[in-house]
């Protein structure tokens, strides 16, 4: 326990909260390409016809790709070198993290996007105002997601977990530190999901008032 206090008392929470700034980072670069692809996606999904066949189509295909697949797929399918125009084109660790959840970010906010024309349509602002707590809890779910760089070294709030257990000998110090971890990344995160969710039952009742009222 000696050797878990020393670590903690050092230069633990400094690394720690670097990392979680990593992770928010990542999560802010995907949601903001998600944005712009997904409003695209949703925008083809309402046009009818083939597009919208085919928008439903790339949806449902991004919606399933797994992370970690699209992480070491861009990982190995990228040199390092790689240049366009001749300019590096070499994605960094982060990056790549961040695109690689492009895919579930994208398809998250066309199915909002497309509730969100819906209620605009209809003449529901609130519940077009919907969109807005919705997209934060996919901000908040790719902060979690983008743990995955741990995988490939991005120094995130896991990585600097991982390599400071790996300093401690005693297993229950190691696990001591975990569960500290999961305190740390997780009781913030899941009190921003209650805060989102009571926004989003509040904002819920309102619109279902809306038509009564119009």
């Amino acid at each position: 326990m000696s050797e878990l206090m020393g670590l903690l008392s050092g230069d633990f929470l400094p690394k720690f909260l670097a990392g979680m700034v990593v992770n928010f980072e990542i999560a802010a670069i995907a949601l903001v390409i998600g944005l712009a692809l997904g409003l695209l996606l949703a925008a083809g999904r309402l046009s009818g016809g083939v597009v919208a066949a085919i928008t439903v189509s790339i949806i449902s295909l991004m919606r399933a790709a797994p992370t970690f697949v699209v992480m070491f797929f861009l990982l190995n399918a990228i040199p390092r070198d790689a240049t366009l125009f001749g300019a590096p084109f070499a994605l960094s660790g982060i990056m790549t993290v961040a695109v690689s959840l492009v895919p579930y970010s994208a398809a998250y906010v066309a199915d909002a996007g497309v509730d969100t024309i819906r209620h605009l349509r209809a003449g529901s602002r609130h519940g077009a105002l919907l969109f807005l707590p919705n997209i934060t809890r996919a901000f908040f779910v790719l902060v979690m997601s983008s743990s995955a760089g741990a995988a490939i070294g991005v120094t995130e709030g896991i990585t600097v977990i991982l390599r400071q257990a790996e300093q401690l000998p005693a297993l229950h110090d190691r696990l001591a530190l975990f569960a500290i971890g999961i305190v740390m990344f997780g009781i913030p995160l899941q009190i921003a999901f209650a805060l989102i969710g009571l926004i989003q039952r509040r904002v819920g009742r309102v619109a279902a008032k809306e038509p009564a009222e119009a």
